[in-house]
């Protein structure tokens, strides 16, 4: 069965970040309760209104339950996922049924970290290496190397391929002012900068940072009567395929095959009626993969349409904001992802503005491929 009829039921009516930066003196909780206060603002609601809370980050064992204690309030639903960097597009599926079922009608998804300031180090709050420490890989470095490195061998894709999604990145950044690495790159820069995990170069990785994100939804119907456009939520899918490294059914295809169906059957749309596409880019080699697996091109072909271009200008612009490549990148990307969706869909991002915006896909990955979640918004033409 699928959820057709719960596509336009429920609507994005709030985004908004906070804390994006090298530094802070907040704690984790401060600045994620920063976020959705500030989307709950953009949305012209009342924080006394939300019933409904979705949080993820490493730092708390109980992410949703502590934002609600930082906020001050008791909220009838309540959920802490936790598939990684994917965690958050998945909670709109799941406030998406919460909303449309009649749990609850305001919910905040919220996500905020402090790696920066915490040394740089990535919080996991397990060993995500029980098979592969021994060996001293690196979480998630080597992982994504090993899957580079992999596809390379499959497909031909070259490194001055994978080296022009930072290009990419880079000069979307240049027309976001809240992107922390603005400044221009070429291919010859990827390529000359430090081998980290081979293939992987320092300019392949995205950057370590602060910050915190949340957006607000509520039913479409009362999105409506509220102060800006509602940008519905057409299609959600999410999927799994392993957690380990150790256990990956393949080095170059990605569960979002699945949660991309899944998203795409319930919009009634396809990779063609998108606009955008903002695709979790930790690591260059993400965003070839969410390219081809969610449809854009065929599989292997990914080299070549980031030949043919995503940056701006392009058929598909990819990462509006210069991703977590040059944007920002606190410890997980996906809520970064959605408020860029959104605001892309209101209209609301100057010199980077997508003028046909009218549909947009989401992807997150978490772990090494492991999580995968898709969502598509649109606007009413």
């Amino acid at each position: 069965m699928t959820q057709g009829h719960l596509s336009g039921q429920v609507s994005v009516v709030g985004a908004a970040t906070a804390g994006i930066g090298w530094d802070t003196r907040n704690s984790v909780s401060e600045i994620m309760a920063e976020a959705a206060n500030k989307a709950l603002d953009d949305a012209g609601l009342r924080l006394a209104e939300v019933d409904g809370v979705f949080a993820v980050t490493p730092y708390y064992w109980m992410p949703s339950a502590t934002l609600a204690d930082q906020l001050g309030i008791q909220p009838k639903v309540t959920d802490s996922t936790n598939i990684g960097g994917a965690s958050v597009v998945a909670h709109v599926g799941h406030a998406v049924r919460a909303i449309a079922s009649g749990q609850c009608e305001v919910a905040v998804i919220a996500y905020a970290s402090t790696q920066r300031s915490d040394g740089g180090k990535l919080v996991t709050g397990a060993d995500v290496l029980p098979y592969e420490r021994p060996y001293g890989a690196l979480f998630p470095i080597s992982g994504y190397a090993m899957v580079m490195q992999r596809h390379m061998h499959d497909f031909g894709t070259t490194r001055e391929q994978l080296a022009k999604v930072t290009v990419a990145a880079s000069r979307w950044a240049a027309l976001n002012p809240e992107a922390l690495k603005p400044e221009p790159l070429t291919v010859a820069d990827v390529l000359a900068s430090p081998l980290v995990s081979d293939p992987l170069r320092k300019l392949d990785i995205c950057l370590v940072t602060n910050g915190a994100g949340a957006i607000v939804l509520t039913s479409t119907e009362r999105a409506k009567k509220l102060r800006k456009p509602a940008v519905s939520v057409l299609g959600t899918g999410e999927s799994h395929s392993h957690c380990y490294v150790t256990n990956m059914r393949s080095f170059t295809a990605t569960a979002g095959v699945e949660s991309g169906k899944a998203a795409y059957e319930m919009a009634g749309l396809g990779p063609e009626d998108m606009d955008f596409a903002q695709i979790y880019d930790a690591f260059t080699i993400m965003v070839l993969l969410g390219l081809e697996d969610l449809g854009f091109c065929k599989k292997g072909e990914g080299g070549g349409m980031i030949d043919a271009g995503i940056g701006p200008g392009s058929r598909l612009p990819v990462n509006t904001t210069g991703g977590g490549l040059r944007y920002c990148h606190p410890g997980m990307f996906g809520i970064f992802l959605l408020v860029e969706a959104v605001r892309q869909l209101r209209k609301e991002c100057g010199k980077r503005q997508v003028e046909t915006a009218r549909c947009g896909l989401v992807h997150g990955f978490g772990g090494v491929l492991a999580g995968n979640a898709t969502v598509i918004l649109g606007v009413d033409t």
